[in-house]
């Protein structure tokens, strides 16, 4: 029996995340009919955020979880920091959707939200503009192939998605960095003006700023200001941050030209080789496992990275034999993510008499100040460069369970809060390298009959050496600000920690040697569209979030042009 075929639409969006989101926003927008395809559950905005308004006693255990069943269901999920008994819900089951880990002697983390707004509900929300530095390093070094645009081809849509979002920071005036369409900024506490005040006078040129983040500081586009609640990643009713069901989506629904489908897992993409297009996707029913196709006219593919890579490589056909829009053999390699997780900690003295209200949704920065081309710059043994993360506040009473004492005593040192603490965290760029990639598991399949990826990865001598010099460079910029008691930590992340993943489906000049052109298009199939961080040609240091959804908004944009000049 052949799979049930709808009537075409203009376009098929698969994935409902950060880019899937705003891709069917903007094809809407331009009138276009749009179906969105998500893998996962249906949520409603607000409705379902059923642990929103829970205090800890309100939960079964607390909000400390059940340790069993973590390592049984969720033993990758569970090591993400925003994975919770509160929030559980939103990640997948790793039991339940398998995939294989080979090299880098660790297992590669693949966090994933399988619902209608996919990780737009659990993202670090943090916004921050690529520039020419970022754009121009693979030819300047060599290292993976030339982007195909600049700066001023993205900054456009940079301002246009800003403005949409909301993205809350202070302008710095960094050519490194450059500014955007910003709400006011978050404020920093004291402890961080006075450790900003004293790096920055003793490293010149060094910047410590609040990080640019996609929480409202004041009312936007009928979404409400951000309270400081800091329970983003339960959802949240007044839309305060930025994810697919508190803008997006809602937008695409007030042109009345979007269609959703949910629980519809999407096994390949269709070919046409007669008419050398791509002509819908066939999916599998997640409650039902029966098989269906939905025709379009054009396709984004927004699956999430790796979800992505496996998508084109399962869709085979005798012009595509290893997988679709693969003539150049990349689809699937130069899989990069961020290295983290290693720097530096310290006690901020003094300032005891001072505390801060509420709990502020963003951290600090400290931008990139490697490798940027100035002539007094240190020589460093390693490329590209890395920004790090600022983390500052008070200890609170749970500091007390690493405390000596009992009783009365002990419960009286924990009515007052303890010493300001300060954590500095590298996020380094990774070099885009083919040996990185993802495949599929020839034997092992999923529930559903459909190929697991298998993810091969492992760190560069680059990568290793940038992350050496992130602990010494925190280590000494806390000595320098007169912080006391500093340590250097590394807990050796994996791969796939920072959540950045991206590359698997790059952009490039040359057909040969990229699948995607400058809009975001398959060289192999016209009317193949993909946005999400598979795109990305080199990794930059920055959270990649933002310029993922300013390549979208332009692949859309045209898109919608070339179909009404009918070039699609």
């Amino acid at each position: 029996m052949s799979p049930q075929r709808t009537e075409p639409y203009d376009a098929i969006v698969v994935g409902s995340g950060i880019t899937g989101g705003l891709a069917a926003k903007e094809l809407c927008e331009r009138g276009l009919r749009t179906l969105v395809v998500e893998r996962g559950r249906h949520v409603e905005h607000g409705k379902d955020y059923t642990t929103e308004w829970m205090e800890p006693w309100e939960l079964e255990y607390r909000g400390r979880g059940e340790p069993q069943l973590y390592a049984r269901d969720y033993p990758i999920q569970s090591r993400n920091y925003a994975f919770g008994e509160a929030t559980k819900h939103f990640f997948v089951n790793d039991r339940e959707h398998p995939y294989v880990s080979e090299g880098g002697g660790q297992d590669f983390r693949w966090i994933r939200g399988y619902q209608l707004g996919g990780r737009s509900l659990l993202w670090g929300r943090g916004c921050l503009r690529w520039s020419d530095l970022d754009f121009e390093a693979n030819l300047r070094d060599g290292h993976g192939v030339d982007w195909p645009i600049r700066y001023a081809d993205i900054a456009p849509f940079y301002s246009h998605v800003e403005r949409f979002a909301g993205i809350a920071g202070e302008p710095l005036g960094l050519p490194h960095l450059p500014d955007g369409d910003l709400l006011p900024p978050w404020e920093l506490n004291c402890a961080e003006k006075w450790v900003r005040e004293r790096i920055e006078r003793a490293y010149p040129g060094r910047h410590m700023t609040i990080f640019r983040v996609a929480n409202l500081t004041r009312d936007h586009n009928g979404r409400s200001r951000c309270r400081a609640r800091n329970q983003c990643q339960r959802g949240c009713s007044f839309g305060s941050y930025f994810s697919s069901l508190s803008a997006s989506l809602p937008a695409a629904q007030r042109t009345g030209k979007l269609t959703i489908v949910t629980d519809a897992i999407v096994e390949s993409v269709l070919y046409d080789e007669r008419r050398d297009r791509a002509s819908g996707v066939r999916v599998i029913d997640a409650k039902t496992n029966e098989a269906r196709e939905y025709l379009g006219r054009i396709i984004f593919l927004n699956a999430s990275t790796i979800g992505t890579a496996q998508i084109l490589l399962n869709s085979k056909s005798a012009r595509f034999p290893n997988g679709l829009a693969n003539s150049s053999g990349e689809v699937g390699h130069n899989l990069m993510d961020h290295l983290s997780k290693a720097g530096a900690r310290a006690i901020v003295p003094g300032m005891e008499d001072q505390y801060y209200y509420g709990r502020r949704p963003t951290g600090c920065y400290i931008p990139r100040f490697r490798n940027l081309g100035g002539r007094n710059e240190a020589k460093v043994s390693f490329l590209r460069g890395y920004g790090i993360q600022v983390g500052v506040g008070r200890s609170g009473w749970a500091r007390g369970w690493r405390m000596p004492g009992l009783g009365v005593e002990l419960k009286q040192k924990l009515r007052e809060p303890g010493a300001w603490g300060i954590s500095m965290q590298g996020y380094s760029e990774c070099l885009p390298r083919h040996e990185n990639y993802v495949d599929l598991d020839p034997e092992r399949k999923d529930q559903w009959g459909i190929p697991v990826p298998r993810i091969h990865w492992s760190w560069s001598e680059n990568e290793k050496a940038m992350r050496e010099d992130v602990k010494t460079q925190s280590a000494e910029m806390l000595e320098a600000a007169g912080c006391r008691d500093v340590q250097i930590y590394d807990d050796d992340a994996p791969m796939g920690f920072s959540v950045h993943e991206m590359g698997t489906a790059r952009m490039g000049r040359d057909p040969k040697t990229s699948v995607l052109n400058a809009h975001n298009q398959s060289h192999d199939v016209p009317n193949l569209f993909i946005t999400d961080g598979a795109c990305m040609t080199s990794s930059a240091c920055q959270n990649p979030s933002i310029t993922y959804m300013a390549l979208t908004a332009r692949a859309a944009d045209y898109a919608a042009r070339e179909m009404t000049r009918r070039n699609l």
